[in-house]
C-alpha cells in the first residue's frame, strides 16, 4: 500500500457561526491523485486551506509526512507542501521566470543563492505548464489562463511530496485543463500525493479517488469505479447528472429532464 504523505483526523471548522468542515478525516497518498469535489458551499476549499497549513482547525489533528503539522517550522513545511490557491495569489511586475523561481524559496531561503540544479527545476516546471515562451513577460500582462499555468509552474518548482491544488483549472481552457490533468497523473506516478477541489466532474472523474463533499461532511472516499462513491456524488448534486461508462472513462451526463 502507497504511504500516507498526510492525515488528517476529525478536522471541524466553523466560519460565520456555521460549521464549514465537520468531523472530516482522510488520508493523501504517494503516488495517487485525488479530485475534491460537492456542491458549492460543501466546504471544499475551507478543508483544503486546513490540510495546507494555513487556517487552523477548531477541533482535529493533521499529520505531514508522520508529524504533526503544528510541530513543523514553515520553512520545513513549505518544502512538504505546495499550495496553489483559488485566488492566485501574485502580483506586481514580474517576469513569469522570476514568478516560478520563488517555487525553490522553501530550499534556498531569502539569501540563498540558486545554482544551475534549480534553475533546471524552474525550466521543467515552466515545460510541463507550458510556459516557457511567457519566460520574459510580466505577470501583469497575462490572460488569466496564462497566469494560472505560471502559478502552477512555480508550486511544481517546490518539488513537495504533497501538492494541494484549489481549483486549478480556473481559466483554463479546455486543451490546457486537460493537460493540467495528465500532469497531475504524471506528478502523482512520480510519488507525489496530490489533491485538486475541481468543479468540473469529468476531470475529477479521471482521478484516482474521489472525496465527495456537501455540508462540511466527506458523504464518500474511494475510486469512481465504485458504485457507492458514484451514486453518492449523483446524490450530493441532487440527481442533476448520471454516471456512465464511456470506454475506459466514466463521464457525468447531465439528466435534463431533472425540474
Amino acid at each position: 500500500m502507497s504511504a500516507d504523505l498526510l492525515t488528517a483526523s476529525g478536522l471541524s471548522l466553523s466560519l460565520g457561526g456555521r460549521r464549514v468542515v465537520d468531523g472530516v478525516s482522510l488520508s493523501l497518498h504517494a503516488g495517487q491523485w485525488v479530485a475534491l469535489v460537492g456542491p458549492n458551499g460543501a466546504g471544499k476549499s475551507s478543508l483544503l486551506s486546513i490540510l495546507a497549513g494555513l487556517r487552523p482547525p477548531d477541533e482535529g489533528l493533521i499529520t505531514l509526512a508522520g508529524r504533526a503539522m503544528t510541530q513543523w517550522p514553515a520553512r520545513d513545511r513549505a518544502r512538504q507542501l505546495a499550495w496553489l490557491s483559488q485566488q492566485g495569489e501574485a502580483e506586481g511586475d514580474i517576469a513569469v521566470a522570476d514568478v516560478v523561481r520563488l517555487g525553490r524559496l522553501p530550499h534556498l531561503g531569502l539569501i540563498g543563492q540558486a545554482g544551475p540544479d534549480d534553475e533546471q527545476i524552474v525550466q521543467a516546471a515552466m515545460a510541463e505548464t507550458e510556459c516557457l515562451a511567457l519566460a520574459g513577460r510580466r505577470l501583469s500582462a497575462l490572460s488569466g489562463g496564462e497566469r494560472q499555468r505560471v502559478l502552477l509552474a512555480r508550486a511544481l518548482a517546490v518539488q513537495a511530496p504533497v501538492l494541494l491544488l484549489d481549483e486549478p483549472t480556473t481559466h483554463l481552457d479546455a486543451p490546457h485543463q486537460h493537460d493540467l490533468v495528465r500532469s497531475l497523473v504524471r506528478q502523482a506516478r512520480a510519488g507525489r500525493a496530490v489533491a485538486a477541489v475541481l468543479h468540473d466532474l469529468n476531470l475529477a472523474l479521471a482521478a484516482d479517488r474521489l472525496l465527495v463533499m456537501a455540508q462540511g461532511r466527506l458523504q464518500a472516499d474511494g475510486a469512481p469505479s465504485d458504485p457507492a462513491v458514484r451514486a453518492t456524488l449523483e446524490a450530493v448534486f441532487a440527481h442533476a447528472f448520471r454516471i456512465e461508462r464511456f470506454g475506459q472513462r466514466w463521464v457525468a451526463v447531465p439528466d435534463l429532464d431533472t425540474p
